[in-house]
């Protein structure tokens, strides 16, 4: 097989994996995880259940792969966020959550996140390694809470409870924009940073 065809069917592969992990955010988050089956997912993904099993053994290792993307891509850009030169924190901060709450998926993303922690049906190695990848990801915002404290902008307290707070109150605000439930009040990034000020 030619280096152009091996690369084409990558790509094709990939686009598949992703259409798939799509499809279940949203299926998942409205169904919960209980009442989804793998037909579930395939039928949102509009593959057949043969084609759903090429890619995922199970619903387990789907809704496992969506988490464990979304955390490691969460972790990530606030990572990159937090290491930047030459921004105030609460630039970073408001940035961070503008980006987060104007995302039209994170509803669906919060919703996951929480149902794989507290949910008895989800295995046990699921909820331990969302419960890590969560704290893990609260370091870097912690080191932002911790800059902004030196600035003077950000309030004194312990920076990683400052930081779990602040994640909170943005995974609490996203799960306000659940489509065809949203509350009719707009979400000001400008009035929840004043929260977190000094």
């Amino acid at each position: 097989m030619c280096p152009r065809n091996v690369e084409r069917d990558l790509r094709v592969r990939d686009e598949r994996i992703q259409q798939i992990l799509d499809s279940a955010i949203t299926i998942i988050s409205s169904k919960g995880f209980g009442s989804t089956s793998i037909s579930d997912i395939a039928k949102a993904a509009g593959i057949s259940i043969g084609t759903m099993y090429h890619y995922f053994r199970s619903k387990d290792e789907v809704f496992a792969e969506v988490l464990k993307r979304g955390q490691l891509d969460y972790g990530q850009k606030v990572s990159e966020l937090a290491k930047e030169q030459g921004i105030p924190a609460l630039a970073k901060l408001h940035d961070f959550a503008a980006s987060w709450l104007a995302n039209p998926i994170n509803w669906a993303y919060t919703i996951m996140l929480q149902s794989a922690r507290t949910t008895e049906t989800v295995p046990m190695e699921i909820r331990q390694a969302v419960t890590d990848r969560f704290t893990a990801n609260l370091q870097p915002l912690a080191r932002i809470m911790e800059d902004g404290q030196r600035e003077g902008t950000v309030v004194q307290g312990d920076p990683l409870k400052l930081a779990f707070y602040f994640v909170s109150l943005i995974q609490g605000l996203t799960l306000q924009r659940a489509p065809g439930f949203e509350i009719p009040v707009s979400i000001e990034v400008d009035g929840l940073m004043r929260l977190f000020q000094a």
